[in-house]
């Protein structure tokens, strides 16, 4: 029995063949238009997700939460992302089996919208942490699942007689991803600035509908590639399916890595740039807009590379795709090397200038360069006539297991709290009414018991734990410790000593005969912390106090226009005193750190990635590439 016999057919009005043509296929047009309008909604989206959730999500719903940390929101951003390239492998089945690449990308562009409508409707009615979720989900789904179709969809337009032309267009379609993608990751951070949540989620969802009406207006215009019912499996598990696989499966171990990295550009890099000087070149730049020069890097090196480097570097040898990908992952190492440079001055309490991070993603995007369009261009050509769309999503799935190797990594690096678990066992046991309308309690600490030394004072504020204090015995001796540094810092000009500058027996013990430590965060910011009552470092009982130095608003400070974040904290009693001096706040911690911190994260990722730049040269040198290219 023939499977695809009994699929819904494929219009005969429409063209399931390639043209016998030797020029561009007329549907490359509608294809480039809706995959800028498509990328421009994601990467929108995608620019903003790591400041929303660490900055405005907390302040969203009627009563303020409690504000995610930078370790937690890099950990959600890595599984949404992760995710969306996950369900690739649904959308290739869902096309390659059943609908067709056509309809599947329809379909899923529907469910796409409807993600963007959800992200937009956060704060309007019900609990925003839902909303997000559910608008994520949808966007997974729909974005992931026509990812590998629109992929192959492109190489469907083309036949034996102008198949030359498909490297060229894939330099396009990358193009247009960047060319969307550059004005987003521009706009959607400012919108999100001045405008609030609605707007700068609702703007990329109006782009995505947009999309969807461009790609169906060229339904006529394409070449449309019948689903290949069983044909898919047969091929898929026949021995030429099969070698194909397995000889394209450890490639995408190297590139999954690639991925890793280079998607951080999104979480660890936006939050490295919030302690650095973000004027640069007269403009002044929000830490997310510093995106926006991947895609204009992209538009000037694909023509610089196609007709300039790549030419010059085949004069000493032939450069095959899988050297192309070679070279890009030591510029990777190299790229995270620089930013592993920038931490250490930061760690340092300097504020370097932005135009260092502007400098990594110039390496960092080499690397895409020779990485991603590379590998999308190859994994097409290795891939057999009706198995395109999943080796797309094969290859895309290298994007999910970078992505899920940094999500472990920062979940790994996590120390628990001990104050939030103690009080989330406390909400647990105390009916609702009383913790909402209490202003204090106790926390029974280490011992498990009140009314002793490690006690934990919960100060909260509508139900939730705003803030924590110790028993006087414990508190004493950090406090001594924050007075010492605060005192040194006012002594030079209110920066913080160095680290170097405080001796390790300095500052103290705490309660429990620990020795106190000092580290710096930023050039505001530095920790005091001791190993606590468990006498153990790197627990959730390790205890201590941030300090950081705010300084006073500027003169024209109050003739500027009001952020949406500074309006929503006042409209819910929670917008920060604005300093007239220059100010020392203390907050208090029981655990809550990384056990990988500043420079630390940023070396290990570098020293990883370059040893899997050395394993691919081996690797490299003895993988047979073999091409399937479409028939006319």
């Amino acid at each position: 029995m023939q499977f695809a016999g009994t699929l819904p057919r494929v219009s005969q009005a429409y063209r399931t063949a390639p043209l016998e043509s030797t020029t561009m296929p007329p549907g490359i047009p509608y294809i480039i238009g809706n995959e800028a309008a498509e990328r421009f909604s994601f990467y929108g989206m995608r620019a903003i997700l790591v400041v929303f959730m660490t900055k405005y999500l907390w302040l969203m719903d009627a009563e303020a939460g409690t504000p995610m940390s930078d370790a937690q929101a890099t950990e959600h951003f890595h599984s949404f992302v992760m995710w969306v390239y996950f369900t690739p492998l649904f959308g290739a089945l869902l096309s390659d089996v059943f609908l067709g690449k056509f309809r599947t990308i329809m379909l899923l562009s529907l469910l796409y919208c409807a993600g963007h409508a959800a992200l937009a409707c956060m704060g309007l009615a019900g609990y925003s942490q839902w909303w997000l979720m559910g608008g994520l989900v949808m966007i997974c789904l729909g974005s992931g699942g026509i990812k590998p179709c629109v992929s192959a969809h492109v190489g469907d337009q083309f036949g034996a007689n102008n198949q030359h032309l498909l490297s060229r267009i894939y330099n396009w379609f990358y193009f247009s991803i960047n060319f969307g993608s550059f004005f987003s990751t521009l706009l959607t951070p400012w919108l999100l600035e001045w405008y609030g949540p609605h707007w700068a989620f609702g703007v990329p969802g109006v782009l995505m509908a947009i999309a969807t009406l461009m790609f169906w207006l060229g339904r006529h215009k394409f070449i449309h590639v019948p689903a290949g019912g069983w044909k898919f499996f047969n091929e898929m598990f026949s021995a030429q399916g099969l070698i194909a696989l397995a000889k394209l499966l450890p490639l995408y171990l190297f590139i999954a890595l690639f991925w890793a990295l280079y998607d951080q550009t999104g979480s660890s890099w936006v939050l490295q740039a919030e302690h650095m000087d973000l004027n640069f070149m007269g403009v002044t730049w929000l830490e997310s807009q510093i995106q926006a020069i991947n895609p204009i890097l992209i538009l000037l090196y694909i023509p610089l590379f196609t007709f300039l480097v790549y030419p010059l570097i085949h004069r000493f040898f032939p450069l095959s795709p899988l050297r192309k990908i070679g070279i890009g992952l030591f510029l990777v190492a190299a790229s995270f090397a620089l930013i592993t440079l920038i931490q250490t001055w930061i760690d340092a309490g300097q504020r370097p200038s932005v135009g260092w991070q502007l400098l990594a993603f110039a390496i960092i995007t080499a690397a895409e360069i020779m990485i991603s369009i590379v590998g999308l261009e190859f994994s097409y050509t290795q891939a057999p006539k009706n198995m395109k769309s999943m080796v797309m999503a094969f290859y895309l799935l290298a994007v999910f297991l970078g992505n899920f190797f940094t999500k472990e990594i920062n979940r790994f690096i996590q120390i628990p709290s001990s104050s939030h678990e103690q009080f989330s066992a406390l909400q647990a046991s105390q009916p609702k009414e009383w913790i909402k309308d209490a202003k204090n309690a106790i926390l029974p600490g280490y011992d498990q018991q009140t009314g002793t030394d490690d006690d934990l004072i919960a100060r909260l504020n509508n139900g939730s734990l705003k803030s924590i204090e110790f028993p006087d015995r414990t508190q004493e001796p950090m406090a001594k410790a924050a007075e010492r540094i605060i005192s040194m810092a006012k002594g030079q000009g209110n920066r913080l000593p160095a680290v170097e500058s405080i001796s390790q027996d300095a500052l103290g013990k705490d309660a429990w005969g620990n020795a106190i430590e000092y580290a710096i965060t930023s050039q505001n910011t530095c920790r005091l912390i001791s190993a606590g009552p468990d006498r153990v470092k790197g627990t959730a009982w390790d205890i201590g106090l941030t300090i950081e130095v705010t300084m006073p608003e500027g003169e024209n400070a109050s003739a500027t226009k009001e952020r949406w974040i500074d309006r929503r904290a006042r409209e819910l009693g929670v917008q920060p005193k604005k300093e007239t001096t220059v100010g020392y706040d203390i907050a208090y911690f029981s655990g809550g750190q990384t056990k990988l911190e500043g420079q630390s994260y940023f070396r290990f990722f570098t020293v990883l990635m370059l040893i899997f730049a050395v394993v691919y040269v081996p690797f490299a040198m003895l993988y047979r590439p073999k091409s399937y290219l479409p028939d006319a």
